[in-house]
């Protein structure tokens, strides 16, 4: 059952304003509790709020709820300390959560609290262990950690922002906004250990709530991606928002796939490792058909401008990246996800039985250019089952909304040089597969470019052959880097070559377990019939990485569009297009089971 809550920004001593409306609106709505964020007192520096803290200690200002509070950037007046440390309360239902506090409700709701400002001197190095020390307004980063033993929890309460929290929202803040005093790396640090669904936290003289954020999965949850809300409530005495009510369901789980608006999370990595990526409107390429291992690629034979790879937080594929184009993303399975390409070869009508593009990029979680150098077995084998069972549902998909006119081309670049291996998949008019006008293409474009000849070409049935991968073996016990391009017709069977197929996976299927894996995946496979043809590349061989995307153009006839900067689309297009394909495909989606 879900639980009303009711969030107050400062009120700055303001105790007879703020519950009496609280007592209004909890009539109402019935609260199971509120939560009051920055300074429930003032400085203390006035008759008036002197008056105010007497009325409340007296029992002539009613609290109409139960009510939690914290530390905010002043210490709490002595009267109120005396009164918290002789009766473990302030008033009835007005309950002190300390300045480091680890609260669980009566509703089961685990509530964590970071009172004051981080005390940037060390003169408070370590955790307050005295009772005094809990009402002071100052915290250690000691203190900060002390929480990470809580491990999660559904609300979070701090005086300060988290650092980067502003990374990637479009929500603006006022010109006087100062993030150096207000944002604090520990703060970001509690929060990604938490992983709370909501975190609250008060700015004063402005309200600022940012677009919803996603954690990765851990190895403790790995089907869930949980989300947190950060907001920050303007103070109760200014004219901007101070009051946030919402309900909570515990018993609610994250959704399967990430809703529209919500972001990668802005707390996945210190500022410093981030500070020269290119902003959300440079990074086209980390949906599109390029790969940034490319650029790197390019420079290896110049020692002097050789630089690292780089890693899962500046990968263009990562979900931890925080520069991520959330808006793209499809579906997310366990081990790999679906995004619609940036810049996609087809416009938006070129399939009218589909309505949308249908350039589809499957990319593993795993930071890594070769599905076969995951280093752990389980998960180098459910990560390529996983693959081809959305390989599989693509091709459900097109079939089905053409009524067998389409089928789907799907090709990948494998190369221990690279950064992060994906599949590209692409719907094809099934005519141009049946008269072998696909197969010739890739052939005829290898020729001209002087590329070695494509090996292992088979034509097999696709309920015996994993999708996108051919019967020696298949991307997990194949060794050395190549171009792999798999060219899908629905509906039809040939058995010519099965027989032989057979044999060529006895052959060279490893005893590793890969196979098994590639078996089971086989067993996903629509009916239909798959031509798969590889090519062999050298590691010193220079290979275009756009040579699929190249090889269809021309195919299709769609030159221009041969350069995904050549076919970029407005934010508005991408995700007009990004729910209708996820729309379409949600019938076919395994992950939504």
């Amino acid at each position: 059952m879900a639980s009303k809550i009711i969030v107050v920004g400062s009120p700055n001593c303001q105790l007879k304003a703020v519950f009496t409306r609280l007592a209004k609106l909890h009539t109402k709505q019935n609260f199971a509790f509120a939560i009051i964020v920055g300074n429930l007192f003032g400085d203390c520096s006035t008759e008036a709020e002197l008056d105010e803290i007497s009325a409340l200690l007296q029992g002539n200002i009613h609290v109409p709820v139960t009510t939690y509070f914290t530390v905010g950037s002043r210490p709490l007046p002595t009267r109120i300390v005396e009164k918290i440390e002789a009766d473990d309360e302030v008033c009835p239902n007005l309950y002190f959560l300390g300045k480091r506090g680890i609260l669980k409700t009566a509703e089961g709701i685990r509530i964590a609290a970071l009172g004051g400002q981080l005390d940037q001197s060390g003169s408070n190095s370590k955790p307050e262990t005295n009772a005094s020390g809990k009402f002071q307004s100052t915290y250690s980063e000691s203190d900060a950690r002390a929480l990470y033993g809580m491990h999660n929890a559904d609300i979070l309460i701090t005086n300060q922002w988290p650092k980067d929290i502003r990374f990637g929202s479009k929500v603006a803040v006022p010109e006087d906004y100062n993030s150096i005093s207000s944002e604090v790396q520990i703060i970001s640090d509690v929060c990604a250990t938490l992983r709370p669904r909501y975190h609250f936290s008060t700015s004063d003289s402005f309200f600022y709530e940012r677009e919803p954020f996603f954690h990765m999965p851990t190895e403790d949850s790995p089907d869930t991606k949980p989300m947190t809300r950060f907001i920050s409530l303007a103070s109760f005495d200014s004219k901007q928002k101070a009051l946030y009510a919402f309900s909570l369901d515990l018993t609610a789980t994250a959704p399967l796939t990430i809703p529209a608006g919500v972001t990668a999370s802005p707390l996945s990595a210190p500022q410093a490792k981030r500070k020269n990526l290119p902003s959300q409107n440079q990074s086209f390429q980390r949906f599109a058909s390029h790969d940034p291992s490319r650029e790197y690629n390019q420079h290896r034979g110049k020692r002097q401008q050789r630089e690292p790879p780089p890693g899962p937080d500046r990968c263009f594929f990562c979900l931890s990246n925080p520069n991520i184009a959330t808006h793209l993303i499809a579906s997310i399975g366990d081990q790999s996800y679906l995004t619609t390409a940036k810049g996609p070869l087809p416009p938006v009508n070129f399939f009218p039985s589909l309505g949308f593009p249908g350039h589809i990029l499957i990319i593993p979680f795993e930071h890594t250019p070769t599905l076969g150098l995951i280093s752990d077995p389980a998960t180098r084998s459910s990560t390529y089952i996983e693959m081809v069972r959305f390989n599989t549902a693509l091709r459900h998909m097109v079939s089905d909304r053409s009524s067998g006119q389409l089928g789907a081309v799907t090709w990948e670049v494998s190369r221990a040089g690279g950064i992060h291996t994906h599949w590209q998949f692409l719907p094809v008019p099934t005519d141009l597969i049946k008269e072998k006008l696909v197969e010739l293409a890739f052939k005829v474009e290898a020729e001209n470019l002087k590329y070695p000849r494509f090996s292992n070409l088979a034509l097999a049935q696709s309920d015996g052959a994993a999708d996108g991968e051919p019967e020696d073996g298949g991307a997990l016990s194949e060794r050395g880097d190549y171009f792999r391009v798999s060219i899908w017709s629905p509906g039809e069977e040939e058995n010519s070559n099965e027989e032989g197929n057979e044999k060529e996976k006895e052959k060279d299927a490893e005893s590793s377990g890969d196979a098994e894996a590639e078996a089971d995946a086989s067993k996903t496979q629509p009916r239909g019939s798959e031509q798969i043809m590889t090519l062999k590349l050298n590691p010193n061989f220079q290979f275009d990485l756009q040579f699929g995307r190249r090889v269809m153009a021309k195919l299709l006839q769609l030159d221009k569009r041969m350069n995904w900067k050549d076919a970029t689309q407005s934010q508005a297009e991408e995700e007009a297009d990004a729910n209708a394909f996820k729309e379409t495909f949600k019938k076919y989606d395994f992950s939504l089971e």
